[in-house]
């Protein structure tokens, strides 16, 4: 096989590979409320999808992920919350519990999503996109805990993970804002 050959191969293998990467506009879940949230409506914004929790000792980030999204959705930031009842039971709540517990106390503003599963077999398919890199093109990865981050650009594609006890302040997501 000539080089030229080789290269229009590993060329069409890459498109293949680059197509078959999902982006989040796929998805649509239902938020508190019960209706639904397409995600199609993001095109164009940076997303910041975090797993929640009302009984964690990580529960304190609500105020920070709350002044972060204030600080930035003018300029292209959603943050979107699924409580997960996931890690020793630390989000036992209803969907009105936890909207109610999320505003009394912290003030969230940020769209807030249905409680779901974010691990094992009962995964929901929003959770399997940003885990799995068979779908995400980026990287597997496990929900590690409460408040784990996923960042995903402007193109829906996943850019980073982000440990659960990593604040929402912290230099590493506000560089991501800023780039």
């Amino acid at each position: 096989m000539s080089c030229q050959n080789q290269a229009q191969t590993k060329k069409e293998n890459t498109t293949t590979e680059t197509t078959m990467k999902q982006a989040i506009y796929t998805f649509k879940v239902e938020d508190l409320e019960g209706k639904e949230f397409d995600f199609a409506s993001l095109r164009g914004k940076k997303v910041m999808i975090v797993n929640t929790a009302s009984k964690c000792g990580l529960t304190p980030q609500y105020k920070d992920l709350q002044a972060l999204y204030e600080e930035y959705k003018d300029k292209g930031l959603v943050i979107i919350g699924f409580p997960a009842n996931d890690f020793m039971s630390q989000e036992p709540g209803t969907n009105e519990e936890i909207g109610a517990f999320c505003e009394k106390n912290f003030g969230v503003t940020f769209p807030m999503m249905s409680k779901i599963s974010v691990k094992g077999n009962e995964m929901a398919p929003i959770y399997q996109f940003l885990t799995q890199k068979a779908k995400n093109g980026l990287q597997d990865s496990e929900v590690e805990w409460n408040f784990q981050k996923y960042l995903i650009n402007e193109r829906g594609e996943l850019e980073k993970v982000i440990s659960p006890r990593t604040s929402p302040k912290d230099k590493e997501i506000l560089d991501w804002l800023a780039s």
